[in-house]
Formats: structure tokens, C-alpha cells, sequence
């Protein structure tokens, strides 16, 4: 044994504290609930209460601070929303419009908070996104009370500040994604088995069961990824016989499955015929969604139906961006949740190692089990998914790592006495210095003053803390002071930039643009999207010069092409020479159409708005009509058009006769002109334009009953993806037979399609 080794290991427990009292609950504060609610625990210092009130004080400003800036940020989720403010039953399953013709493809619990808000508020930005942001108070709040509840309350005050500002934390909690309320259901899940560990409660298992279940109503089987560490940290660790520890977990199992498949029998055995069609799937099934498109699939990367069409990456590279253990530190990904990374990996084994020897049920060390186990699942899981991956996601790692680095950091400050703890330490606000200066370099135009003062801060501090035990005690608490301000700079400034700035559409990052990235917040600056120029994965840069030419191709041709997915002729040149050369994961469009030779005919301007969007870092050739001249757009897949006066009063005119005002191809698309609206829009295909609903068969009859009277012919995809609806299926099919046989009518630039009025000869003509 090394003579470091023996010194981290001679520091044993904090000697304040008896080994006893590790797996002991804490007794509870005398007084008043209210009282004990702004005092807290008798053993805290008076500051402490007072702290954490002023944290979540400032969380909440942080959080809700220019809300409304962002619009409806992602539409795709705030038409769902509308839809569930309108019907109830649409608020059931989660349904895109009123009229419950899709749904989307995620289950609805993260829907029905915000709609429940627009049911009462009206709709709004503000009524939408403020319950994100209260989830986001919320999350901040209970990992506080479940770090405190087995360390000091400046190790909770620590954990609870590095969530608060973690970028891709703000940037969630401001908006609706379903990511919101998944982290907040994950942390409360942690504190509940933290709570029977401490005395093998089971109604405290059973509490965890729900929040898992809920989880899976949220966002399915990611919910369930760091159940195998947890149920494994108690069957080993709780204070219980072996045979009670097992029932436990059978029944926290039972409480699960209970929490999180009502909803799905119910949608499951309701008939398919009086009930929406399951958006991502491609049988109408939720369990096929939930093991497919959503579960296996992005994993494997074979995800029927997807923009990519199936197939998953290989040679540790996915169709998402290359995979690998050093993922979440690449440029797209580190400025998001990787700055205490490093620090988080280095306190976890601290961690374990200072409390190795202690008692099985030992609390202390069953805590750093459970974070750190949740944390190497969900990283391992994320940095080899070949599958669909957005940088957001990662805002499931973002209280794990925070809890760590919470812990560690007090564990070793309450024994820096010893030189190992001293070391340990420094190392990790020094290699946290470094990294954050590393990060920051990446946008080297972006206060380069910043990095330099991280860095030589950090570095000063950790020295400092070398010393720390032979320091005055305010003299070592500066250090410490110092050393977490500086830890804590980086993230800070990326989170300051990322509350200012808006952000819409369906993938976001945090902070500003950097060098190899995706571009700035909500992908909508200049170079900010795939083929635009500043990086994505693998197959959009290796695209975009190839694209660019297929696209301007296609947008000149595409004139002849009018409807999204009907291009004809003239766009398929431009649509298999900048879509089949690989401007798009698995061999897209961004270039100027699919590869299933739809072309890039969307509107009469395609040219003009395929430059438009080239100026804008968008896709040349345009992904079309309105939408394209939405920063962040994408035509229609990833952001929903901006609707034009004109356009809205022509939609709304007679629009309680109709169950659909009109019908869209995408339902980023359709979701634009609902939200302007406030009447149902049928989303063709779902999300990817490539969902087989509905059928050409049923579409015709829902025409034939007078139910839809427009079809939007402006910003739609055109059916891509390889799924059954993509190319030459349902959305195609759809699109030819409108532009076939129904009047045409321009509004303000935008293509409609009167489906109460048919073509005449010389229209066709």
C-alpha cells in the first residue's frame, strides 16, 4: 500500500459524527413546522436555513427570467399542450390537436402539468413554460434535502447550487420538453430509496415505485435506467434481513408497474378506431413505440420511422454523432454538463474509498452508491447510443454529478486535516480549472478573459487547499471559497448567457456557439444547424458541400414540385443529388430533398428560400415555405413556421364547421399554424412526416365528410425517414392526390389547398 493510500485511508470517518449514527434516521427539529422550516436542523449553523432559502430564491429568478422570450419554444409539445387545454381527451393520451387525430410520440404525463396551466391561464408562453421552471425549483430543492439528509448542510447547499447553474439544466427547466419533470421524478426516486435505506421503510420504496412509474409516463424506459444501480444498492445495504429486502423490491416493482401502466392498458385496449393514432409508431402500438423507436432503437440506432430512416451506426460511430467514452466532453457536449465532470469521477471514488470499511448498512457510503451508480449508468448509456442523442438529454447526468461533487467536496474538507484528503482535493478543483479553461476556449471569441481567470483562480485555490489544515479558519475558508467560485464560473456564465438568450424548436443547446458544435442556443445562429456549416454529426458535415449544390438544384426544379413530398420531376435531381449525399443522419435531405426523390419543391419560392436558408446556416434549397424563415427552422421538422395574419384569418374562417381547419405534412408544421390559430391542425405523419397516419384511404374520407377544409402546401417535409409514411408512402401518396385534384389558393406567400373545392382543368394544367 502506497503512503497515499494509507493516508486516505488513516482519515477514516469525520471524527464529529459516531459510526452509529450513519445508518440512524436524524431526529427531527423541536418547534413549530414553521419553525423548523426556516431553521432547520438543531445541528445546523444558523446560516444554513437562510442559505438555502436564498438559493431557491435565486433559482427561481434564474429560471423564470425572460421566460416568455422563448415563445412557445418547442411547438411540437406546445400544441399538444393547446390540444389538452381544448379536450380532455386529447389531454388523455397526449394528442397533437383537438381533433385527436395523432398523438405525440412520447406518453403524456410531462403534457399534462402545462396544459392543466393553459386550462386555467389561457395560452400563453408564460402559462406553458412556468411549470418547467418551478419542476426545475422543485428538483433543486429536493436533492438539497437528499444530501443533507447523510452530510453537512454545506454539502447540500454545494450539490444544490452546481444543479441550479449547470447550463443544460437552466436551459431544460426553461423549456417544455419532457425533460423537465423526468429530472425532477429521478432526484425525488433517489431521496425515497435514500429514506429506506436509512431504516428499510417500505412505504419509502414504494414512494420510489411511483416516481419510476410516473418516470415511465414521461419519457418511458429512459426513466428506468438507473433502476438496476438502486435495486442493487439495497438488496446489498439496507438495514433489513434478506428475505424482507427482496419483498420490498417486489413490491416497490408491483407499485412501478401499477404508477406507470394504468395509462397503457387503457391505451392499449381501447379500440384503435375511436381513439388517436400513437405518433412514432408504425402499428398504432404504444408498447411498439416504447421497445422500438423509443427504447431499443436508440440504443441500436435501428429506429423505424426516424429522420434517419433505421440503421444504426457502427465502428463506434452512430448516425448522432460519433460514440465513444469521451461523448459528453466533445464540443457539442461539454459546455453543457461536463465541467464537473472530472471532479464528479474523482470525489465518487474518494468517496467509496473513505467509507470502504464501514458497517453494510452504513448510509454515508450507500448514498455515494446510489449516486455514483445512477451516474456511470446513465454515462455509459449516453456515450455509446447509437441512436437518436440530442445534447439536452443530458441534463439526467446533471444532479448526480452534483450530488458527488456536493459530498465528496465536504467529506474531504471535514478532513483536510490528513494530506491525502488535502490532495485529493486540490486535484479536483485543479482539474476542474483546467477543464473549465478548456471548455471555455472553445468559444474563444466569447470573454476570452473568462477562461484565463478560471484558470489561474482554480490553480491558486487548489494550492491553497494543500495547505488548508495549517491556515487561519477564515483564511481556509476563502481558499475553499475561492476554489468553488472558480469551479463554479464557467457553468455560471454559460447558464447567464443561456437565460438570455431565446430558444424554440426541437433541439436547443446551452451557452454560446463554439468552435465544432451545433452552433448557438436553440441551433438557430448562423452555422447553427446540420448543414450549416459548423459541425453535427458526421453525416451533415460530410454533406453540406456536397449538398449545397444538390440544393440549389433542387430549389430552382423544385418550383414545378409545389407540395411537400409531391416534388415531381424537377426536384428529384436536386433531391437524390444533395439528399443521397449524405447531407442528413442516413442519408437525408439537407441538400435539397430526400433520397426517396421527393425533391425539394416546397412553394412556389424555393429557391429564394433555399438561399434564405443557406444565409441563415439553415439548408440549402431551403426546407421550405414559412418555416424556413424561422431561425432554427428546418422546414417544418424541427420548429414550427411563423403564420402571417393573413394566413391565420384564412384559416380561421369558418372554422367551427370543420373538425381539422386544415391539415399539414410534420406536425412541427402543422404545430405552427394550431398555436396561431387555436384550432386543430392534422399532423400527416407525425413528427418525421413518416408515421402511416392516416392512410390515404382514411384521409380521403375525412375529406369526403367535410371535416378538413385546407391542406397546407408551404414548410413540410414530405414524408422523410424510411419508415412506411416516408417517400413514396402515406404523406406522398397524400400530397399527389391534394395537388391532383384541389384548388390551389397562395396567401401571403403561403400554399393552401381548398379541400372543399376542386381543381378545374386549367388549375391542373
Amino acid at each position: 500500500m502506497t503512503t497515499y493510500d494509507q493516508g486516505l485511508r488513516a482519515a477514516g470517518p469525520p471524527p464529529p459524527t459516531p459510526p452509529a449514527a450513519h445508518h440512524a434516521r436524524p431526529a427531527a427539529p423541536q418547534g413549530s413546522r414553521l419553525a423548523r422550516a426556516w431553521r432547520g436542523r438543531p445541528e445546523d449553523p444558523r446560516w444554513a436555513r437562510p442559505a438555502l432559502w436564498v438559493l431557491l430564491a435565486v433559482t427561481t429568478v434564474l429560471y423564470l427570467w425572460s421566460l416568455g422570450a422563448s415563445g412557445y419554444a418547442n411547438q411540437f409539445y406546445s400544441a399538444a399542450v393547446q390540444a389538452g387545454s381544448e379536450s380532455w381527451k386529447a389531454f388523455f393520451f397526449g394528442s397533437s390537436d383537438a381533433g385527436n387525430s395523432i398523438t405525440v410520440d412520447k406518453p403524456p404525463a410531462s403534457l399534462w402539468p402545462m396544459a392543466l396551466s393553459v386550462r386555467v391561464f389561457g395560452l400563453s408562453s408564460w402559462a406553458i413554460l412556468v411549470p418547467e421552471a418551478l419542476m426545475g425549483v422543485a428538483t433543486v430543492g429536493v436533492l438539497y434535502a437528499a444530501v443533507r439528509r447523510r452530510f453537512s448542510a454545506a454539502a447540500g447547499l454545494i450539490a444544490a447550487a452546481a444543479l441550479a447553474v449547470t447550463p443544460v439544466a437552466a436551459l431544460m427547466f426553461r423549456f417544455n420538453n419532457p425533460d423537465a419533470l423526468l429530472c425532477l421524478l429521478m432526484v425525488s426516486a433517489i431521496y425515497c430509496v435514500l429514506r429506506a435505506l436509512e431504516d428499510a421503510r417500505t412505504k419509502w420504496l414504494l414512494l420510489a415505485g411511483v416516481c419510476f412509474g410516473f418516470g415511465f409516463l414521461t419519457k418511458t424506459l429512459q426513466a428506468w435506467l438507473i433502476l438496476p444501480p438502486l435495486a442493487v444498492v439495497y438488496a446489498v445495504c439496507a438495514p433489513a434481513k434478506l428475505g424482507k429486502r427482496i419483498r420490498q423490491l417486489l413490491l416497490a416493482g408491483v407499485a412501478m408497474v401499477v404508477a406507470g401502466g394504468w395509462w397503457v392498458a387503457i391505451v392499449e385496449l381501447w379500440p384503435k378506431s375511436s381513439r388517436p393514432y400513437i405518433g412514432g409508431s408504425q402499428d398504432n402500438s404504444f408498447l411498439e413505440l416504447t421497445f422500438g423507436y423509443n427504447g431499443l432503437g436508440r440504443i441500436n440506432g435501428n429506429e423505424t420511422g426516424s429522420v434517419g430512416g433505421g440503421g444504426g451506426g457502427g465502428n463506434g460511430g452512430g448516425q448522432w454523432g460519433e460514440t465513444g467514452i469521451d461523448r459528453l466532453f466533445s464540443s457539442d457536449m461539454g459546455g453543457q454538463i461536463a465541467w464537473l465532470l472530472p471532479a464528479a469521477f474523482i470525489l465518487l471514488l474518494a468517496g467509496i474509498w473513505l467509507t470502504w470499511r464501514a458497517r453494510r448498512t452504513d448510509t454515508q457510503r450507500s448514498a455515494f452508491l446510489v449516486w455514483g451508480g445512477a451516474l456511470l449508468m446513465t454515462f455509459a448509456t449516453f456515450s455509446f447510443m447509437s441512436g437518436i442523442f440530442h445534447q439536452y438529454y443530458n441534463i439526467a447526468l446533471a444532479p448526480y454529478i452534483a450530488a458527488i461533487v456536493g459530498m465528496g467536496a465536504a467529506m474531504l474538507w471535514e478532513r483536510r486535516s490528513t494530506a491525502a484528503a488535502s490532495v485529493v482535493l486540490a486535484a479536483a478543483v485543479a482539474v476542474t480549472a483546467v477543464w473549465s479553461y478548456v471548455l471555455l476556449n472553445r468559444s474563444s471569441d466569447w470573454h476570452p478573459w473568462l477562461r484565463w481567470a478560471v484558470l489561474i483562480a482554480g490553480l491558486a485555490a487548489a494550492a491553497g487547499l494543500l495547505v488548508a489544515s495549517r491556515l487561519g479558519g477564515r483564511l481556509a475558508l476563502g481558499v475553499a471559497g475561492l476554489g468553488l467560485a472558480a469551479s463554479l464560473a464557467g457553468p455560471i456564465a454559460y447558464t447567464l448567457n443561456t437565460v438570455d438568450t431565446p430558444h424554440g424548436g426541437s433541439i436547443v443547446t446551452a451557452g454560446p456557439a463554439v468552435s465544432g458544435g451545433m452552433g448557438g442556443p436553440g441551433g438557430g445562429r448562423p452555422g447553427g444547424l446540420p448543414g450549416g456549416g459548423n459541425g453535427g454529426p458526421p453525416g451533415m458535415r460530410n454533406g453540406n458541400t456536397q449538398g449545397q449544390t444538390g440544393g440549389q438544384t433542387g430549389g430552382q426544379n423544385g418550383q414545378q414540385g409545389m407540395v411537400p413530398g409531391g416534388g415531381q420531376q424537377g426536384g428529384q435531381t436536386g433531391g437524390q443529388n444533395g439528399g443521397q449525399n449524405g447531407g442528413f443522419p442516413g442519408g437525408g435531405f439537407p441538400g435539397g430533398g430526400s433520397s426517396q426523390q421527393n425533391g425539394n419543391g416546397q412553394g412556389q419560392n424555393s429557391q429564394g428560400q433555399g438561399q434564405q436558408g443557406n444565409r441563415q446556416g439553415m439548408f440549402p434549397g431551403g426546407m421550405g415555405g414559412e418555416g424556413g424563415r424561422r431561425s432554427g427552422g428546418m422546414g417544418g421538422l424541427l420548429d414550427g413556421p411563423s403564420v402571417s395574419s393573413k394566413v391565420k384569418a384564412a384559416l380561421e374562417k369558418n372554422a367551427s364547421g370543420y373538425t381539422w381547419v386544415a391539415a399539414a405534412i410534420g406536425s412541427q408544421n402543422a404545430a405552427g399554424y394550431q398555436l396561431a390559430t387555436e384550432d386543430p391542425v392534422m399532423a400527416i405523419g407525425g413528427f418525421n412526416g413518416s408515421d402511416p397516419s392516416p392512410t390515404l384511404a382514411q384521409f380521403q374520407a375525412y375529406v369526403k365528410q367535410g371535416k378538413i377544409h385546407y391542406f397546407i402546401g408551404s414548410g413540410g417535409m414530405g414524408g422523410m425517414g424510411g419508415g412506411p409514411g416516408g417517400g413514396n408512402g402515406t404523406s406522398s401518396k397524400i400530397s399527389s392526390w391534394v395537388q391532383a385534384n384541389f384548388k390551389k389558393v397562395t396567401v401571403d406567400g403561403t400554399t393552401l389547398y381548398d379541400l372543399t373545392q376542386k381543381a378545374s382543368k386549367s388549375s391542373k394544367s
